[in-house]
């Protein structure tokens, strides 16, 4: 009985402690963004790398699928099938990878998982003639066998708050999921659902018309609210939304929440969302039948000199829980240190351990941080294997066993560009972390150089692996 395939019987599907038994990933897939001097011509793409420790080719990209259009901004993929599907006609076997600006949803047949082909090629223009929706970002797969997009504007680059159902046969766009309420009214971004809480929760990054430009710091402010602020909460089986919160003060900052976590156990009614501006982690819970949030971490901004703003925000960007439940993950973009939490009580998470990569408070950027309420010194950049990492962590994956956590820097062409002109020179690479419930520490035996591939210094975002994640399979 494969790993890989989707029952329609419950009894058969592994528990997520379970799956923490598997074989070890032998191949990871990353998303891949052109240097700057071929984005004009040359499209992104699949790579799939090596991760089997005893193969030759270990720690290198061993096939590259060309994504259809130098427009596409390859930026989050997901699978067609996890373990919440119940159609017993599918399987775990295509990625749909949507180009974030060109809108064109890539469908990878992995058949072979060390050669993914491209099946077919849903072409972002008509999706956006038909139903006004732009800016694709997560996908999942439904219990009903249907695959889920969220999106994150219309056609005038404005928010709209909006998830695509597509046919989990012939992934033809069926329609919209959400309804009974105006979606340009709220923003869109990541989402996550529970159906035996009747739940879905979504994350807003903002208007393409600013987060496409890069940051700015006005865009973030209430009076233009451009820039994303609220935790939305959808009855699932009415496929209505029934309450937003608003993430931290209304005056302040908007917090710009992003990737939305449940803890696996599908018992539990409670998770984390990051907000990346605020620098908060928010746990989300029910509680005497109402949704409501807290939040539970707070990273310190730095002051500091010689930059475009007084103050640096850690920006969290991805999180992640290991399969078991017991420990939370994120990335601080800016700052550059990815940090792991014990979250055995989950409303008092406890710092384990960081590792600083190579983020704007590294000693040798010229930033000069003048006051830090964590840090008696300006850490050094982190260097694997001979390779300076140019930016700080971004995209995290972990290792089904909860021990290997893969780590990318890659924002998003404009941000990279404006945060970390290096990266964009000089391309990135993919970082192994090795985790034990003690910390984490840099393998140095594993280094994904993508600044040396064929095309020139490629950026890697997401990371799958084959037969599922952390991030990817959602247990009902």
């Amino acid at each position: 009985m494969s790993a890989c395939e989707c029952f329609g019987d419950r009894s058969q599907v592994l528990s997520p402690r379970e799956s923490m038994s598997l074989p070890r990933e032998k191949v990871i897939y990353v998303l891949c963004l052109q240097p700057e001097e071929n984005q004009a011509t040359k499209a992104g793409y699949l790579a799939t790398v090596d991760a089997d420790p005893e193969s030759k080719d270990y720690g290198k990209v061993i096939h590259r699928l060309y994504s259809s259009d130098p427009r596409d901004e390859l930026h989050h993929f997901g699978w067609n099938s996890c373990v919440s599907c119940r159609h017993p006609a599918i399987k775990r076997r295509f990625l749909i990878v949507p180009g974030l600006a060109s809108g064109n949803l890539h469908i990878v047949d992995v058949i072979d998982p060390r050669a993914p082909a491209m099946h077919k090629v849903i072409e972002g223009a008509a999706i956006r003639e038909r139903f006004n929706i732009a800016y694709p970002h997560t996908v999942h797969c439904l219990p009903s066998g249907e695959v889920m997009i969220s999106y994150m504007g219309d056609t005038q680059d404005k928010a709209r708050g909006a998830f695509l159902l597509l046919d989990g046969l012939t992934f033809e766009p069926q329609g919209l999921w959400n309804k009974g309420h105006d979606d340009t009214k709220i923003m869109g971004y990541d989402y996550w659902y529970q159906p035996r809480h009747n739940i879905m929760i979504s994350s807003e990054f903002g208007h393409p018309s600013s987060f496409m430009k890069g940051f700015n710091i006005e865009d973030a402010k209430p009076a233009r609210d451009l820039l994303g602020h609220s935790l939305n909460f959808f009855d699932w089986h009415q496929q209505t939304l029934i309450k937003s919160i608003r993430l931290g003060n209304a005056d302040d900052i908007n917090a710009i929440p992003l990737e939305v976590r449940f803890l696996h156990d599908p018992a539990a009614c409670e998770g984390f969302v990051g907000a990346a501006l605020q620098s908060v982690v928010y746990r989300f819970f029910k509680k005497d039948g109402e949704w409501a949030t807290e939040p539970v971490i707070k990273v310190p901004a730095k002051h500091v000199e010689n930059w475009s703003l007084p103050v640096m925000p850690g920006l969290i960007t991805d999180i992640l829980i290991s399969l078991d439940d017991k420990f939370l993950y994120f990335a601080n973009w800016l700052h550059g240190d990815v940090r792991q939490y014990d979250i055995s009580d989950t409303h008092h998470p406890k710092l384990v351990s960081s590792v600083f990569f190579g983020g704007l408070i590294c000693s040798d950027t010229g930033i000069k941080v003048t006051k830090d309420e964590e840090l008696d010194a300006q850490p050094a950049r982190l260097v694997v294997k001979g390779h300076p990492i140019w930016a700080g962590p971004n995209m995290l994956q972990m290792s089904r066993d909860g021990r290997r956590l893969y780590v990318t820097s890659s924002l998003l062409t404009p941000w990279d560009k404006q945060f970390y002109p290096q990266m964009v020179k000089k391309g990135s690479g993919i970082v192994l972390l090795n985790c034990t419930p003690q910390g984490m520490t840099v393998d140095p035996d594993f280094y994904v150089d993508l600044a040396s591939e064929p095309d020139g210094a490629i950026r890697g975002h997401e990371v799958r692996y084959p037969g599922g994640d952390c991030t990817s399979d959602i247990w009902i």
